[in-house]
């Protein structure tokens, strides 16, 4: 995205020279519970995370026949696919249930409610609370890659490059919220591998834009510091952008925010024809 709006900014700048694991007193309940720790089904409750295989699970109510129907169906999962879709409903109880939340205020066993399985189930997917919180870490950044990625694709507008990088980025983050929710408000929680897992993974995707920054004419001469320095200001705006949609739906306030990303973008890269760089 933001290798494409510095393409303009060169174009348009030739003059300027710049081309505590929780304690589970609870059985692990194996002989009255599927393989993957799932319940909740008999009581017509339908977790967040599993809506599937809870779902298909309370249509036993309607008979033999469909009980039979779905043993057969749940049988026909391998251990390692039952094991994947307890896991992905974990995380995804966890993070419906940051929406209201900060990290440190969330119990295991308000997770495990939530995705619908027995306390003593989540330990075969995750060592502790702190472990989830890194792979929630680990999959909100990798949809930011993702969306990075599919802007340098090939998805902006040529002739309109930081509009549509600040389209890109407001729709990116809308269909993303509860990444993004998660990411800005536990960089600074009170939990301190966490803090540490996304400041380490901002200064990879720094050093990533700073890698691509550096193949182009007008910033081959640039030093290491100063790319970096760049890349930098890029990914705090668009983190910056991130905090302001975080909660917003109205269009009209979308759009607001909208503008005030191109203003930021836009700033950056006037900065960018102006500046004078000793390669380090």
């Amino acid at each position: 995205m933001y290798t494409l709006i510095l393409s303009e900014a060169h174009g348009q700048g030739n003059a300027a020279g710049c081309d505590g694991r929780n304690t589970v007193n609870s059985r692990t309940l194996e002989s009255q519970t599927p393989d993957n720790g799932i319940v909740g089904a008999q009581s017509g409750y339908t977790p967040v995370g599993s809506v599937v295989v809870a779902s298909d699970l309370s249509k036993s109510r309607t008979g033999r026949s469909d009980r039979s129907s779905k043993s057969r169906s749940r049988d026909t999962l391998s251990r390692d696919e039952r094991k994947e879709v307890t896991r992905r409903a974990i995380v995804a109880a966890a993070l419906h249930l940051l929406e209201e939340g900060s990290f440190t205020g969330l119990s295991l066993r308000e997770v495990t409610r939530e995705a619908g399985i027995v306390p003593a189930a989540f330990y075969r997917h995750f060592d502790s609370m702190e472990s989830l919180g890194l792979v929630l870490i680990d999959e909100s950044f990798r949809s930011l890659r993702d969306m990075l990625r599919g802007a340098r694709a090939g998805k902006l507008d040529p002739n309109h490059v930081i509009d549509s990088s600040a389209e890109i980025l407001i729709t990116g983050i809308s269909e993303r919220r509860e990444h993004w929710r998660f990411i800005t408000r536990e960089r600074a929680s009170g939990v301190a591998s966490l803090r540490y897992a996304i400041r380490t993974e901002i200064r990879l995707l720094t050093s990533e834009l700073a890698i691509d920054l550096a193949r182009f004419p007008g910033l081959k001469n640039w030093s290491s510091e100063d790319l970096n320095i760049l890349a930098n200001l890029f990914v705090n705006a668009m983190i910056s952008i991130a905090e302001l949609v975080e909660d917003v739906t109205d269009p009209a306030a979308l759009e607001a925010i909208k503008q005030t990303a191109i203003k930021q973008l836009s700033m950056i890269t006037i900065g960018v024809r102006g500046w004078r760089s000793e390669d380090t």
